[in-house]
């Protein structure tokens, strides 16, 4: 499944080896956005910075900005700012950034030039003038290993307010990447930088493949000067009206499809008609409202062995859409008990007889599972993710084993939808649906016959690598962050 070729065209056309480098910015290119603000919002919102402080250091920031203040002072103040303050803490508040910020900021354009280039065998290497608190998370989900960025000192466990020398910025950015190309045996002259910052200028020149992406003025007219291909990603950031606009349609036209339901059920009092009707129709006006273009592959397999329990990989909310696009009737969907609260979305679940199931409580997960079993007798499809929630960008989650259970004490197959991207058009961490095209294959049916509740969990297993082979995911080797030196 290729996403964005467009955006990866002369990547795929270069010559691999390890060799050629790639190097990233961070803010502004990898992610949109600063990820400073994200930890200033946390560090507030845990207790754990007091506000007036935060205003200073946002103050510092405009400053910045306008010119009226050196890079180099900034950091020196922050990291006076952070003095005293545990090592520990700032894992733990990093970690929370990245799963309630950073995650959902990474352009999906920039993912695919990283997958890109760690398909051609080049080194992929991010280089930053952010800390490393602010960059571990990104790079392990991205599967990055080599990161070059400022470090906060450390000592006995707590911050020093002091930053490790060199300073990763400007020019320091050009000595730390000529560094690490002398002691990884890079050629710099056959590498590629993407960045969208004016101040990269110095790094952008030494190497072969200068890339620049979402630029600042400086950089625009930098590019235009010396011909460099320039690359604008509208995938995240602020959305336009028109995305706005669109996730308002989508929503809407639930409520609309059920309308033209209405009929139906009034002429055959069946539920199951009114629910018939609305859900493609909702699924179709919905993708096309939203600008998704669902390119599926395996579609014989959503019809030729009903009814049966489709196991999905979720990753976002539009993953309901895509469903109801493919799925059509005769089928119903099993999610945590924590969506039944939510005014919208537990309303449009409870309205299409979604059966709702409390994880935390095993024995109540348990009896839940019989009104589904029993469903699946009545003809009626299931659809559940195994994974239990949504995930955090790709990467595909542990597999609970309810879904499994029910397709096996039913006696019906079990029918994977992979999902390939789907965050790129709402992640987990979004409110409004922005256009992609989102890859989906199912897979041929899984007989369960055969199936003992003392093999069940292997049989999940045995389907969780069919997810993870189709989603091309290995297992990523821990991101060991080196010091700039």
């Amino acid at each position: 499944m290729k996403h964005y070729a467009h955006v990866t065209a002369d990547v795929d056309q270069s010559r691999g080896g390890r060799t050629t480098a790639a190097f990233f910015d961070f803010d502004g290119t990898l992610i949109a956005g600063f990820s400073v603000l994200s930890f200033l919002r946390q560090r507030v919102l845990s207790g754990d910075m007091p506000p007036r402080e935060a205003i200073t250091q946002l103050a510092a920031g405009w400053e910045y900005g306008l010119k009226l203040s050196d890079f180099p002072d900034i950091m020196a103040q922050t990291a006076a700012s952070l003095r005293g303050i545990s090592d520990s803490l700032m894992v733990d508040t990093s970690e929370q950034v990245y799963k309630n910020d950073l995650s959902g900021n990474i352009y999906p354009e920039s993912r695919a030039l990283v997958e890109a280039h760690v398909a051609k065998g080049h080194t992929v290497v991010i280089v930053s003038s952010a800390t490393q608190y602010q960059v571990r998370h990104i790079a392990a989900e991205l599967g990055i290993k080599h990161v070059l960025c400022n470090h906060l000192e450390v000592e006995n466990g707590a911050l020093t307010g002091n930053l490790l020398p060199p300073l990763c910025y400007g020019k320091g950015k050009l000595e730390a990447a000529r560094s690490f190309a002398e002691d990884n045996g890079i050629n710099l002259g056959k590498s590629y930088f993407y960045t969208d910052g004016g101040e990269d200028i110095p790094l952008l020149e030494d190497v072969g493949f200068p890339r620049p992406v979402n630029p600042d003025a400086e950089l625009q007219s930098k590019a235009r000067r010396e011909g460099w291909p320039v690359q604008s990603f509208a995938s995240r950031g602020l959305p336009g009206f028109w995305d706005v606009a669109r996730t308002g349609l989508v929503f809407g036209g639930f409520f609309g499809s059920f309308l033209a339901g209405l009929p139906g059920w009034f002429l055959n009092q069946s539920r199951r008609e009114l629910i018939n009707t609305a859900i493609p129709i909702w699924g179709d006006f919905g993708s096309g409202a939203a600008g998704l273009q669902v390119a599926t592959e395996g579609e014989e397999h959503l019809w030729s062995d009903r009814p049966a329990v489709f196991v999905f990989n979720h990753q976002s909310a539009t993953d309901a859409l895509i469903l109801a696009r493919l799925l059509r009737r005769n089928f119903s969907g099993v999610v945590k008990t924590e969506m039944q609260s939510n005014p919208l979305v537990g309303t449009i679940l409870g309205a299409v007889g979604t059966m709702f199931i409390d994880r935390g409580n095993h024995d109540q997960a348990i009896d839940a599972l019989k009104p589904a079993v029993r469903r699946l007798k009545e003809g009626i499809s299931i659809a559940i993710a195994p994974e239990g929630q949504r995930s955090l960008g790709y990467k595909l989650g542990e597999f609970k084993m309810g879904a499994f259970h029910i397709a096996m004490q039913a006696g019906v197959p079990v029918i994977p939808i992979v999902i390939a991207n789907s965050s790129d058009s709402m992640p987990k961490t979004g409110a409004i649906i922005r256009p992609a095209k989102i890859d989906v294959k199912v897979l041929p049916p899984i007989a369960t016959d055969n199936w003992t509740a003392a093999t069940v969990h292997e049989h999940a297993d045995e389907i969780r690598r069919l997810f993870l082979k189709n989603l091309g995911q290995a297992d990523k080797e821990e991101v060991k962050l080196r010091s700039v030196k």
